[in-house]
């Protein structure tokens, strides 16, 4: 998109009722005042350095309440700082913990039907889903910022999860050693978290654009959906792979003698309640409750059907075993030695860098709805501390859930204190109700879940994303046919790509503009946009609109002389006087390096054997600064640099229209 910059400051009160062109004589005493561009004091190289540190690792400063404080309460500051409940916790009272009792309650219905589903998508055991919403809501609860965040395992990092350490481990085969690895990527998932928020590398994550975020759900969510047509269905044999093709394969090939009739009953009546219940919450928020008990309430009916109609003698697959009790210590478990070191490391990484976008992504939205500040790297701080502590502990990585969270925010909830709410009932279940667990049918999971991942096709910014931004919607739907087509390794991989790909594109390609006189104005602007600015006769005027690096700098340089090249010979064509000044209005270039001073250098001297002189307009501090300092200023003229295009067009002598 071409910016409008502002291109006549200091000249703009002078001349906004009359046209500007060419002065009809270049004597300067027949000429407005034109102000001198300014050349600012140059700083000291240490201080440059820190505020350019300060301004990209500090942007908030997070230091500036510990000034003129005493040693107490500087203490108690960076208490509340790391531990963000001694700050809200000493003005709790009785009616925020209503809001957060019926909320945490709330969440504890649906979480637990959840941990059990997205503990199989992992290949993991049920009780570890279950451990991951006690202890890490737990660490959350204490050090995190978000007020409305509900914490747990996810479907789409159980995805993952389970995705990349089954390449690695046969979770059947060897499920001590599978489990092993799962404990050692989450510790070093919340390694990666909290390494980030530490020294405040949260803008890294920025990099995945929301595009290709939207893509890579999407995939993820019908990937998810598809692999739990194993339980919904009640095929034994299922194929380990996630992309469509093999499982659609494989659902097809066993329909002859591989689907439970029972079973499907079972899952597709209990999804058809799940969505309705789900569509009755979006239609009327008050009834908010319905889609969040709904997973319960199809737990306990379905549990209780087929214990009474002895249905999993009759091949309809159920849970059976979930281990009684809190979570036992796994710290001893971890690989930090071996073959599994660099595998668990690796798949740490990556599963730890889509918890955090997912969980930021959740809490700056809620944060902006409920107009309150979120401290992304106090966040990552948070989320890897409750993952490490959690590796230590039996869980796999935790996050940000996004339908917990909205069930949490319509509950009421006021503070963390509800996640805390949560991990009580989560408790209060491992130490006396896991047996009860013990005859829900599988199908029930699979339908949960999938009702669960439904939202994460947001088709709305889809069609958005096409009517903005058609570069966006390609990187939302490669990521997504990677997902789906291939894998959810190849879909991340893809989504960075084209999310870098975009950057790189953005930066070495600029856009540039030919701009024109507003008639009646002082203003000139970009003729695509504006098709009755007029050109000046005589002068050709381009603006730049991105910094001027080692990446763009020569295309920069040869575009400006195409823009030239093709403007001389449409003039010749019409047989108009040709171009004898170039003016390069500069306010967007916010930064030039020694390789742009250099591609200015060579335009300066191409346009010389064109007998075409350079005038630049309305340069930033930081140009100015490197413009003189190269002494690019005094090759090209002091008095050739301008304040606005205005001044340099006045400065034109004027060129006679045939």
């Amino acid at each position: 998109m071409n910016r409008d910059v502002t291109d006549e400051a200091g000249s703009k009160e002078m001349d906004t009722g009359m046209c500007i062109s060419p002065s009809q004589d270049h004597n300067p005493e027949n000429l407005p005042y034109v102000h001198k561009v300014g050349v600012p004091p140059r700083q000291k190289l240490l201080k440059q350095f820190t505020t350019s540190v300060k301004e990209t690792f500090f942007a908030g400063n997070p230091f500036r309440p510990f000034k003129g404080q005493s040693r107490l309460g500087k203490f108690v500051l960076a208490l509340q700082a790391v531990f963000p409940i001694v700050s809200w916790g000493k003005d709790y009272n009785l009616a925020r913990f209503k809001g957060d009792l019926i909320a945490g309650l709330t969440i504890a219905s649906l979480c637990i039907p959840q941990d059990i589903g997205y503990a199989r998508l992992a290949n993991l055991p049920p009780q570890n889903g279950v451990y991951t919403s006690f202890v890490p809501p737990l660490i959350y609860a204490f050090m995190g910022s978000s007020r409305d965040i509900a914490i747990g395992p996810v479907a789409v990092v159980s995805l993952l999860l389970g995705s990349l350490l089954q390449n690695e481990i046969d979770p059947v085969k060897d499920a001590l050693e599978y489990r092993r690895l799962a404990f050692t990527a989450t510790f070093f998932a919340g390694v990666t978290q909290f390494t980030l928020g530490f020294f405040r590398l949260g803008f890294l994550i920025d990099f995945l654009s929301h595009a290709a975020i939207v893509g890579f759900m999407g995939g993820a969510a019908i990937t998810i959906a598809l692999q739990q047509l194993k339980g919904l269905l009640g095929i034994s044999n299922f194929t380990r792979k996630t992309d469509i093709v093999s499982v659609m394969r494989s659902v097809w090939g066993t329909i002859h003698h591989g689907w439970n009739w029972q079973t499907m009953a079972i899952g597709i009546s209990f999804l058809a309640f799940l969505l309705l219940a789900k569509h009755i919450g979006k239609k009327n928020n008050k009834l908010f409750w319905v889609p969040a008990i709904a997973p319960m309430v199809c737990v306990i009916l379905s549990t209780f059907l087929v214990y009474i109609t002895h249905a999993d003698k009759h091949g309809v697959p159920i849970v059976r075993h979930i281990k009684k009790g809190i979570n036992p210590p796994s710290f001893k478990e971890i690989y930090f030695t071996g073959k599994y070191f660099g595998k668990g490391f690796r798949i740490g990484v990556l599963s730890g860098m889509i918890g955090l976008t997912e969980a930021i992504a959740i809490g700056r939205t809620f944060a902006a709805v409920k107009d309150y500040h979120l401290d992304g790297n106090k966040e990552m701080v948070a989320l890897g501390s409750m993952n490490v502590v959690g590796s230590m502990t039996s869980c796999y990585v935790a996050t940000g859930s996004f339908s917990r969270s909205a069930v949490n925010f319509m509950a009421g909830c006021n503070t963390a204190m509800s996640n805390i709410v949560m991990s009580c009932v989560v408790f209060l279940t491992l130490e006396f109700m896991t047996s009860l667990f013990k005859y829900t049918p599988n199908a029930i999971l699979a339908s949960i879940i999938i009702s669960a991942v439904v939202g994460l096709i947001d088709v709305e910014a889809v069609s958005l994303l096409w009517k903005i931004d058609k570069f966006d919607f390609v990187a939302c739907m490669g990521a997504f046919f990677g997902v789906i087509f291939v894998s959810v390794e190849i879909g991340l991989l893809i989504a960075v790509s084209i999310s870098f790909a975009k950057i790189l594109l953005q930066v070495t390609r600029p856009r540039t503009a030919l701009l024109g006189n507003l008639p009646g104005t002082a203003v000139y602007r970009n003729i695509l946009q504006y098709p009755e600015a007029k050109k000046v006769p005589g002068i050709l005027i381009v603006r730049v609109d991105s910094a001027i690096y080692f990446s763009n700098s020569n295309y920069i340089k040869e575009r400006i002389l195409r823009w030239l090249t093709d403007e001389e010979e449409q003039l010749k064509k019409k047989g108009l006087p040709a171009i004898q000044y170039l003016v390069v209005e500069m306010s967007p270039v916010t930064d030039i390096d020694t390789s742009g001073i250099h591609a200015f250098e060579e335009l300066y001297r191409s346009l010389q054997k064109r007998d075409v002189q350079l005038l630049l307009a309305n340069p930033g501090p930081i140009v100015v600064n490197k413009l003189h300092a190269s002494k690019i200023a005094t090759l090209i003229g002091e008095s050739k640099i301008f304040l606005s295009v205005a001044d340099a067009v006045r400065y034109v002598p004027k060129t006679e229209e045939p």
